[in-house]
């Protein structure tokens, strides 16, 4: 074990560290140049490894990619994933819809500033197969976690009249989706404040009643 300022680093922690230097290496070279033009011996460099560090570590570049993902919806440090976090517990307990949709938006799109040059560049990269079925994966996972939102919305707050559970999501995914958090924010400027008031309007009049 090593020491660091008189604080013993474990074996399991120094990989972990070495684990989010990649992570976090190859998250900016994605986010900067594209997932096509990324090598594992550039993120290597910029994690400050050895090339093979990153291929023993994740396996192929897809791995790589997988855990890109991950990092960009948890963020830096310990974080738990989104609905083990305190915001959860407190906008399903909301009394008030308004309230609810706050926490919602405000929360997510701290994760959307994360995710949504990310997946920018990963959806041009599409055509590939590796990016293609990592994006496939990581999008089922939202739906994923959609669907157990709005279950948990509509029932204490109920849904449009003739809105079906199934297309309350839909509508979720697009309004709280990366694409549109781009747009918006990324392409046409507008401060994260914005999207998330309009979001949140959007979001009650589109799927409540």
């Amino acid at each position: 074990m090593s020491e660091v300022k008189g604080t013993r680093i474990t074996r399991s922690q120094r990989a972990q560290q070495t684990r989010l230097r990649i992570t976090r290496a190859a998250y900016e070279l994605f986010t900067q140049r594209g997932y096509p033009a990324t090598t594992m011996g550039e993120v290597a460099a910029a994690a400050g490894v050895a090339v093979q560090t990153v291929h023993f570590v994740f396996g192929t570049k897809a791995q790589l990619l997988h855990a890109t993902y991950d990092f960009a919806v948890i963020g830096e440090g310990e974080q738990l994933p989104p609905e083990q976090q305190p915001w959860y517990t407190q906008m399903i307990a909301a009394e008030r819809l308004p309230d609810a949709l706050r926490l919602l938006v405000d929360n997510v799109g701290q994760v959307l500033a994360r995710t949504a040059p990310l997946d920018d560049f990963v959806k041009a990269a599409s055509v590939d197969p590796d990016p293609a079925q990592v994006r496939a994966q990581k999008e089922k996972q939202r739906r994923d976690a959609w669907t157990a939102m709005i279950d948990h919305l509509a029932a204490r707050f109920p849904l449009r009249e003739g809105l079906t559970r199934q297309h309350a999501v839909d509508i979720l995914l697009v309004l709280l989706g990366p694409a549109t958090y781009q747009t918006l924010v990324g392409e046409y400027g507008w401060t994260p404040d914005d999207w998330s008031t309009w979001c949140a309007t959007a979001t009650a009049e589109q799927i409540f009643t």
